[in-house]
């Protein structure tokens, strides 16, 4: 077991639950993004006891966050919300020099893949531009609550796995972000065994998609990601802070999020 993954797991879990920030991109940021996809395609190989082992300590990690950490990140969002954005702003600003060294762009970037690129950025960015309703809590729960709770968990889970995507946001498009997390804080287990069905089912299947990309295209795979992370920028950023106390402790944690960025990438890459 890599228990290391622990704290990985758990940082990808705390990401996962603010709506704007991505399981994934965290995943770049540590440098684990392209074992990721080859573990989860793994399990289905001979090498599946390696593979489980990297990624048992990584989803422990993840519902540990979701179920101790939910809750905290909630509230620094609802008290400080500019603060907040601007640290995961600099985290992400942080690791896209890295990602431009691990796709050789210098020297393997053509006029296509500058296409890709934006065509990543527009992607994501466009959904700064959507502000969904949180949606009330379902109270009435039938069957096809449970058939709308799973296909939400997998549509969320293969944005989620991709970089930049927020899952969370796309239950807030959705209209089930605030009956998920209302399940996960009553412990409704049939809610969130059927959610969580739908979610490992999303993964799988997204990976296989990646990995395939991964595996023929690397280049034009990496410059898509590389937009998809620029693209996020636009949707976490929250404008600039009325005050200038505000701007100041915004600075302070953007600069923060830098710092944290590249003393992840010293350890990790």
């Amino acid at each position: 077991m890599e228990w290391r993954n622990l704290y990985r797991g758990m940082l990808m879990g705390t990401s996962d639950v603010v709506p704007g920030v991505s399981g994934g991109t965290i995943a770049v940021v540590l440098g684990i993004y392209d074992r990721l996809i080859a573990a989860v395609n793994g399990l289905f190989s001979k090498e599946w006891k390696k593979h489980l082992g990297f990624l048992i300590p990584l989803g422990l990690g993840v519902v540990l966050a979701i179920f101790l950490l939910a809750s905290l990140m909630e509230w620094l969002f609802e008290h400080h919300p500019g603060p907040t954005q601007f640290f995961f702003l600099g985290l992400i600003l942080g690791v896209v020099p890295y990602l431009f060294d691990k796709a050789d762009a210098k020297r393997s970037f053509k006029g296509k893949h500058i296409i890709l690129l934006i065509a990543g950025i527009i992607l994501v960015g466009s959904m700064a531009f959507i502000t969904p309703e949180e949606g009330a809590v379902i109270q009435n729960i039938t069957m096809s609550t449970y058939i709308l709770l799973f296909f939400s968990g997998f549509i969320a889970s293969s944005a989620m796995i991709l970089p930049g995507i927020s899952g969370s946001l796309i239950l807030l498009i959705i209209g089930v972000y605030a009956t998920v997390m209302s399940a996960i804080s009553n412990l409704q287990l049939d809610l969130i065994a059927v959610i969580g069905c739908g979610i490992a089912a999303g993964i799988v299947v997204m990976s296989k998609v990646i990995h395939y990309c991964l595996k023929h295209y690397y280049t034009g795979t990496f410059s898509v990601v590389i937009g998809l992370v620029l693209g996020s920028v636009l949707v976490v950023f929250p404008g600039w802070p009325d005050t200038g106390t505000g701007l100041m402790i915004s600075v302070g944690t953007f600069a923060a999020g830098l710092a944290a960025a590249y003393i992840l990438g010293r350890l990790e890459h």
